[in-house]
């Protein structure tokens, strides 16, 4: 029989050892022993009898009711404010144990406070939970001790290798069968029947790093790995066994394309508070989960493909997003791309022919962008495509079906495209069912500090470094400007300006618009005027935050200020002290001290 028990003494030495003689007398031997000193505390943390409360009797018996008070003694004081001795055990004899008389000469032991039978031991307790770790890691884990002996293999490295435990040990050798996974450990790891065994080069100092393996599988197939093996040492050095790690390279794979592969878009990520481009956001939610064809229009840079995205995302549908820019291909691949074509359609074509888009888009969405662009010949085909739901490979007869979602999108003004004969009407018309209209940005001037805002935040996020804002100067800037490129040209401004800028609050004079750098902008002379420019844009903007009267004064005052507050900070900066600054400005010392109280400025 066994047993497992949980022993508390009040801590001193021989503990083990009165232990150790009283099993023995019971014809019991220790299998294992664990002992856990605790500080002074209270005197178990788990529900435990009472030495008094064992009575003879079979041991699944329950103590009698109420429980009587524990053997009276110093032994069995309350154990607050002393050390304790935490003794767990497991004990086994080849015979029946009188339970009854074990607890009783159990009593007798100098110290013992309170004892239990367990389930489990701590050792076991910590076994498991490594083990339950262990299975759920991504990568296979072996490893092995210095006689070679299986210490732990995971769930990873079991399957890839072929260590199932069912109908044996391993599915590539004849070994000892109905051995459970869980019962691999302690095995020789040729038992395992491993197609590489070369963790055992470990227990001689090797290493290998980040290498390449190949593993046969059970079924035939074969599986690519990169494998770390490295032997363990103990604290003097001594090598007491080997670890090997193996990484599947489909894992690698998976994890390559979740980094490269564009993120999922959806409504939460289109910024704006107007209410024109909060609307086109609440009809492109009402419209995602039908099956009709969208057509967005907006201006270049409105984000018409983010809205696609998006659209693509609330509706549900599992196959992927891919968008097709109608300007950018060449009437003569235009329906090749589309489309596909069959082998032998056209010289340099490939052997073995090629689906189109639409086909690679099975189960998702199609974004025709720029259709507005798209010649005659390929619109009357794309009309065909939309009504039928189905495609033609170029150099085909075969029809073949596409489940496909179609969103449009384009800057031109179609209607007029139509008149001039440019654009099907028919085309126009089937198209034209669900429109969604995005707003310029010069028409939502508020929009402006807000996408802002949110581009500095992903600019940090992306970069790393410190979140960024503007200065009233900068918003100043944007605000002024008439934004041709829209949010797309918003975007690239902020992030030019937050790279340029070496301070936290970006200036308006790192506010650089596309003409200003095709000017040359970037010199020295050009640098001072545009911190001029900065300086006042900064003083308009917070002057214009106040209260003035009718002759503006009060503006210009506060303009004046804030300009002169922005020189004696610059010219300090740049003399390293106030006086040499004072000299450099023209004024005294003292005449310099007393303009940075009254700006409410401490050089230290």
């Amino acid at each position: 029989m066994k047993l497992r028990m949980e022993c508390i003494f009040r801590d001193r030495v021989g503990i083990v050892s009165d232990l150790s003689s009283l099993l023995a007398g019971q014809a019991l031997s220790i299998v294992s022993m664990e002992v856990e000193r605790r500080p002074g505390g209270a005197a178990a943390t788990l529900p435990t009898c009472a030495i008094a409360d064992l009575t003879p009797g079979p041991a699944s018996a329950p103590p009698p009711s109420p429980a009587p008070s524990p053997v009276p003694g110093p032994a069995h004081a309350p154990a607050f404010g002393m050390d304790r001795a935490f003794v767990y055990l497991e004990a086994d004899s080849s015979r029946d144990v009188d339970r009854a008389a074990l607890f009783e000469t159990l009593g007798r032991i100098p110290d013992l406070l309170e004892f239990r039978i367990v389930d489990t031991l701590p050792a076991e307790e910590r076994a498991n939970r490594f083990l339950v770790l262990l299975d759920n890691l991504r990568d296979g884990v072996l490893s092995i001790d210095a006689e070679g002996r299986v210490t732990s293999i995971n769930k990873v490295a079991r399957e890839a290798y072929g260590c199932t435990g069912a109908p044996g040990v391993s599915g590539t050798s004849g070994t000892p069968g109905g051995t459970p996974a869980a019962d691999l450990s302690g095995l020789p790891l040729d038992a395992l029947g491993l197609p590489d065994r070369g963790i055992l080069d470990c227990l001689s100092g090797r290493e290998l790093v980040d290498a390449k393996r190949e593993v046969a599988t059970p079924g035939g197939g074969r599986l690519q790995f990169f494998v770390t093996r490295r032997p363990i040492r103990d604290g003097e050095g001594r090598i007491i066994g080997a670890v090997e790690v193996a990484r599947d390279m489909r894992e690698i794979r998976k994890l390559a394309r979740s980094i490269t592969e564009p993120a999922q878009v959806t409504f939460g990520d289109i910024v704006g508070q107007h209410p024109a481009i909060g609307f086109a956001i609440s009809f492109a939610r009402r419209v995602a989960a039908t099956d009709s064809i969208i057509a967005i229009r907006g201006e270049s840079g409105t984000g018409k493909e983010l809205f696609a995205r998006a659209i693509h995302t609330a509706s549900g549908r599992q196959g992927p997003f891919v968008p097709v820019n109608c300007a950018a291909l060449p009437e003569q691949l235009l329906e090749s791309e589309l489309f596909g074509y069959e082998a032998g359609a056209f010289t340099g074509g490939r052997r073995d022919g090629k689906p189109g888009l639409f086909e690679t888009a099975r189960g998702g969405t199609v974004l025709l962008d720029e259709i507005g662009d798209m010649p005659l010949a390929s619109q009357a085909k794309m009309l065909r495509v939309m009504q039928e739901g189905s495609v033609r490979r170029v150099g085909g007869t075969a029809e073949v079906p596409v489940d496909v979602r179609i969103i449009t999108a384009t800057n031109r003004t179609l209607e007029r495209l139509v008149e001039e004969g440019r654009f099907r009407q028919d085309l126009y018309y089937r198209i034209n069912v669900l429109p969604i209209h995005i707003p310029p940005l010069k028409e939502r001037p508020g929009d402006i500090a807000v996408l802002a805002e949110h581009f500095l935040l992903g600019l940090a996020a992306r970069l790393g470094g410190p979140v960024r804002s503007l200065s009233p100067g900068a918003l100043a800037r944007l605000a002024g400007h008439h934004w041709p490129g829209n949010v797309r040209e918003l975007k690239n401004v902020v992030e030019r300006a937050a790279i340029l800028c070496p301070d936290d609050v970006v200036g308006a004079r790192f506010i650089l618009f596309a003409h200003e750098l095709e000017g040359g902008l970037f010199g020295e002379s050009a640098r001072l005027a545009d911190g001029v420019a900065d300086t006042v844009a900064d003083a308009a903007a917070l002057a214009s935050g106040h209260e003035h009267h009718g002759d503006g004064e009060g503006r210009l005052k506060d303009m004046i200020a804030v300009f002169e507050k922005r020189i004696i900070v610059d010219a300090v900066a740049a003399a390293g002290s106030v006086r040499k600054a004072a000299r450099k400005l023209g004024i005294s010392h003292t005449a310099l001290l007393d303009k940075l109280r009254r700006h409410g400025l401490r050089m230290v």
